[in-house]
This record gives C-alpha cells, structure tokens and sequence, in this order.
C-alpha cells in the first residue's frame, strides 16, 4: 500500500499521514505528536536550508508545526500530500523570514548609514565653514590678543614663552588672552 502524503510504501501498522492529520483536526493529541515526530525533522530541515541560521531554522520549524496543529483542518488530501502541505508551509515561512530580514537591513541601510562619500564631503565643508568663521572672529579681536592667542593655540606656546615673545608680563598676556577667548567664545556663539 502507497502512502499519498510521501509517495512511499506505507509501512504496516503506520497510519497515513493525511490520516493523522483529520484527527488532529479534531483535537486529538495523540495523533499530533505522530504528526510531530514525522515532519519536525524534513520540516527543520527545509528550513535550515533556506535560512542558514540553526536558531531561526528551529523558530520556523515550531511556528510551522503550531500552524499544523492550529489549521490541520485545512488540509485536504485531493490537492496534495500532508509532507507536501507541510514542507510548503515551512518553505513559505522560511522564505517570508528571508525577505523580511533582508528589508529590515535595506531599511536600516537607508534610513541609518549614510554614503560615506558623502559624509566625508559634508565634514569637509562643515570644517572649511568653521575655519573661516574662526578667521572672521580672529580679525575682530584686538592685535595683542589675536597674537597671544594665535601663539598660543596655533603655534603651541605656553604663557609663559608667549610673554617673552611679546615682551610683556605673565599678568597681561593671561589677561590678553582670556578677553580674547571671551570676544572668539562670544563671536561663535558658543554656549557656556
């Protein structure tokens, strides 16, 4: 005898698959866990092949045999085998978790990781903007200030070497810089 739902000999004493399905329909438990015991392992294994991940390959397969227990009753046995229902099932969910893995990074593709190209162009005229802003608060600033600063900061003195580069005292360059900071602070409008 030929089980339709594998296209095998049926072995004697086993029910038929599509069998054990109409009584799972029913509610009968006994009857799912033959159901269980047959699918679980082609229907995993499908699933694996078409998601790669083991961990994934084992949610689709419990979802798959969730969804035989809760529609068996739309199984029906003239349009095809109970393997076939099963394994289609499962090649349905697995390809759904695919595609929407595979939208999920496009989305975040689009939405969180900018062309590099153009973030390397947009810091390039964010620091030109910035220089030449510095520059426009730098000529605002009286001479001896935007000296001191300028060495200082640009040239890496300390204090004490850009009071002997200026010829004047500690006191009256830390007083030169600290306006001049202050007017620059002001000038870009940064907050305190």
């Amino acid at each position: 005898m030929t089980d339709p739902s594998s296209g095998r000999a049926a072995a004697p004493g086993v029910p038929d698959l599509g069998d054990l399905l109409v009584l799972v329909a029913r509610g009968d438990r006994d009857a799912f866990e033959q159901v269980y015991e047959r699918l679980s392992g082609p229907v995993y294994g499908l699933a694996l092949r078409v998601v790669r991940d083991p961990a994934q390959a084992e949610e689709i397969a419990q979802e798959v045999l969730v969804e035989l227990w809760r529609k068996a009753s739309h199984y029906r046995p003239d349009k095809g085998g109970a393997t076939a229902w099963a394994l289609t099932m499962a090649h349905r969910r697995a390809i759904d978790r695919v595609r929407s893995a595979q939208a999920g990074r496009d989305r975040e593709a689009r939405a969180g990781v900018p062309d590099p190209e153009y973030d390397q162009v947009a810091e390039e005229v964010g620091t030109r903007l910035e220089h030449q802003q510095v520059r426009r608060c730098l000529r605002g600033l009286t001479e001896t200030q935007r000296e001191s600063i300028t060495l200082a900061y640009y040239g890496g003195y300390t204090y004490r070497e850009v009071a002997e580069l200026l010829g004047v005292g500690l006191a009256a360059v830390k007083t030169r810089m600290r306006d001049g900071l202050i007017r620059l602070r002001d000038c870009l409008g940064v907050q305190t």
